[in-house]
């Protein structure tokens, strides 16, 4: 495939995951040191064809006087998405309409991410505070997919993503308001779990949300890593209500019962392209060969209905960072400079803000229609997107809010489901569209049963083999 970006090479880092970094650091067989130098030289060598990074913190990582020896990722180098502290660092959230000053501290999920060894280079790029799944801001970011260059590393977790599957590094921070971390595992081929609401540390302030529909999390390259670093940020702080993870390895013997979500008719949100869903019925099968049983079941709610409330949602998020920035970001947004589809959701907010109550309350309806498939199924497969994945422009800023917001619904229409219930749920690179681009399926599970996940993963990552760049 032509304009494919690729970091891999014959240096400290290799093709190993993070697990295999870490094991060849605590063996000497490399030094953190070199590690460093590595994933800085590979992170400089795609970043003019990604655009991914928006700080360099390189002379940090070089100091490397601060990280977690006892972490089980202990050097690993990694980046950290710009939507949480990062001390000595700003965070600009994916925009320019405001200047941030520098983090006087982490946030709480950076120390944890810390905490499990890693040496952070730098942070993310994503869009405009997070809100859409494409980064595509001329003026700030326009964000890239190494698979080819012409498509969208999708969002919000983009630049992540696009660091992690072109090899700059193992492993890097993400977080999923409406499928931020699976949407681009989904497109650029990688492992992304949104875990079981509150099982890590959300974002700073996102406890006083309604909904916490913002759930922390990484991207990464192979199952274990996944594994691994959930079974690490544990060991930092566990919470007492969720099921103890520890640190899984492989995957369990028992056979589940899976439901299956049917396509929908024509015309109606959620339609799956004829690709999209050849790989629902692919992966059914290699399910099914595996001693699962897999059954067809309708979406049990209305898509319609269920995507306006969460734009009124969405709208009322958009309106509090691009209205009250000084509360939110401390600092004052210059709303001249917001894209449109931040305005159009803060303008949806303004004529809808009545409804908010209605809509909050409809949500947590549908969410518990939808958990109510686990009274009958362990696990929920559905895609991850609709269709395959749009060029660069799709959901360009210079379109108006109106098409932006269309084209986004209709990709990503099945992901948010699981930030409202705030049960877990996993994005798998389970196949290739016919040019060769990354396609996802998505696993969810009953809330706390982020380990059920975890190794039906193994399992079809020993099963499927997954394509990567290298």
């Amino acid at each position: 495939m032509t304009n494919r970006i690729n970091a891999f090479t014959d240096d400290a880092l290799g093709n190993l995951d993070a697990t295999g970094v870490a094991e060849a650091i605590a063996q000497k067989k490399i030094s953190v040191q070199e590690a460093v130098e590595a994933a800085i030289q590979r992170a400089e060598k795609v970043n003019p064809n990604l655009d991914a990074i928006k700080v360099r913190a390189y002379d940090d990582a070089r100091k490397n006087d601060k990280l977690n020896a006892e972490g089980a990722f202990y050097g690993v180098p990694t980046f950290i998405k710009d939507t949480d502290n990062v001390k000595g660092h700003p965070t600009q959230m994916g925009t320019g309409a405001y200047t941030s000053k520098k983090a006087k501290s982490n946030s709480k999920f950076v120390n944890q991410f810390l905490s499990t060894g890693v040496n952070c280079l730098g942070k993310t790029t994503l869009p405009e505070f997070g809100l859409l799944c494409s980064t595509e801001n001329s003026k700030w970011n326009v964000t890239r997919n190494p698979w080819n260059t012409e498509h969208t590393a999708g969002g919000s977790s983009s630049g992540s993503a696009a660091l992690v599957a072109s090899g700059a590094v193992p492993i890097a921070s993400g977080n999923d308001g409406a499928g931020s971390i699976r949407i681009p595992a989904a497109i650029c081929g990688l492992v992304g779990l949104k875990p079981t609401r509150n099982r890590i540390y959300g974002m700073d302030g996102a406890e006083l949300m309604p909904i916490g529909i913002v759930h922390q999390g990484v991207l990464t390259r192979s199952v274990r890593d996944t594994a691994l670093f959930f079974a690490e940020a544990e060991k930092y702080n566990h919470n007492k209500r969720l099921p103890t993870l520890g640190h899984i390895k492989h995957a369990n013997k028992k056979r589940l019962k899976i439901a299956m979500l049917e396509n929908r008719a024509e015309g109606t949100m959620g339609r799956q392209g004829e690709e999209t869903w050849s790989l629902q019925l692919e992966t059914a099968k290699i399910l099914e060969s595996l001693g699962h049983k897999v059954e067809l079941v309708p979406l049990p709610i209305d898509a319609d209905s269920m995507i306006g409330d969460f734009l009124n949602y969405y709208g009322f998020l958009a309106y509090m960072s691009s209205h009250w920035g000084k509360m939110v970001f401390q600092a004052k947004v210059d709303k001249s400079q917001l894209e449109p589809f931040t305005l159009g959701l803060a303008e949806r907010f303004k004529a809808n803000k009545f409804k908010l109550p209605k809509s909050i309350k409809a949500m947590r309806i549908m969410g518990a229609k939808c958990s109510a498939l686990f009274k009958q199924y362990d696990i929920v497969m559905t895609p991850v997107l609709a269709h395959r994945t749009p060029k660069v422009g799709h959901f360009s800023p210079e379109l108006s809010y109106d098409d932006v917001c269309k084209n986004a619904v209709e990709f990503a229409t099945y992901t948010g489901l699981y930030n409202i219930t705030g049960e877990p749920a996993i994005s798998l690179p389970m196949g290739q569209d016919s040019s060769g681009m990354p396609l996802g399926v998505q696993f969810a599970a009953p809330y706390g049963e982020d380990q059920r996940l975890i190794e039906l993963a193994y399992e079809l990552e020993e099963a499927k083999g997954w394509a990567t760049i290298s």
